[in-house]
């Protein structure tokens, strides 16, 4: 948007006007510098080639968050644990799966495209919108459940993995800073309300255990 700045010609008359200049409105003026700082910032964190001896690492990091990954996990999980397991597997299958949908129709509306780059070909295609970062909301969403659910080991190891996840998104290229910062914070706050409802939850799908 651009404000109008407007001055007399003629201080006596007033009818002459004349545009003297265009100046942003004060924010979109900060949106701008927020969005350059996001930019200047990713570019840091990213990777600058695949040649990196990060990059291998980073990529592994970067897939540990897919949604099928963990989907497929939860369905082995429930195809042959015990009944505490299938009701673990069947309560966080569904937090994922409200998540993932969630986080699909928020991309689908503000529709921020991904960084420019080559890698992540399926991610582009596929799903090439950047905010919030699926990824980073499903994993801390993932480290709140297991905080609240246990075991103690499986809470250390994906609170640890939940922010290095976020940041291989960024160090490949697929996600700016702000994206993973936005799915972070999601993450947390769906975590929550999701162990809020837990025995709500827990209750309404008792057939599944």
């Amino acid at each position: 948007m651009l404000k109008l700045a407007w001055t007399w010609t003629n201080p006596s008359s007033w009818i002459c006007y004349a545009l003297i200049f265009l100046i942003p409105e004060p924010h979109d003026l900060m949106l701008q510098t927020l969005l350059s700082l996001d930019a200047r910032l990713t570019a840091r964190l990213r990777l600058p080639s695949e040649h990196s001896r990060w990059w291998a690492p980073a990529v592994f990091l970067a897939h540990s968050g897919d949604s099928w990954l963990w989907m497929s996990g939860f369905l082995l999980l429930w195809l042959v644990g015990n009944p505490p397991l299938r009701r673990w597997a069947v309560f966080f299958a569904v937090a994922v799966g409200i998540q993932a949908l969630s986080i699909f129709a928020l991309k689908q509306t503000i529709r921020r495209q991904r960084p420019p780059g080559e890698w992540g070909t399926l991610y582009r295609n596929f799903d090439p919108h950047s905010f919030p970062s699926g990824h980073a909301t499903r994993a801390f969403l993932l480290a709140v459940l297991a905080a609240g659910n246990g075991p103690t080991w499986l809470s250390l190891v994906l609170a640890f993995w939940a922010p290095l996840v976020s940041l291989a998104r960024v160090a490949t290229g697929v996600h700016y800073l702000s994206d993973i910062a936005a799915g972070a914070i999601l993450g947390l706050l769906m975590g929550g309300a999701f162990l809020a409802a837990q025995p709500t939850l827990s209750t309404m799908l008792s057939f599944l255990f």
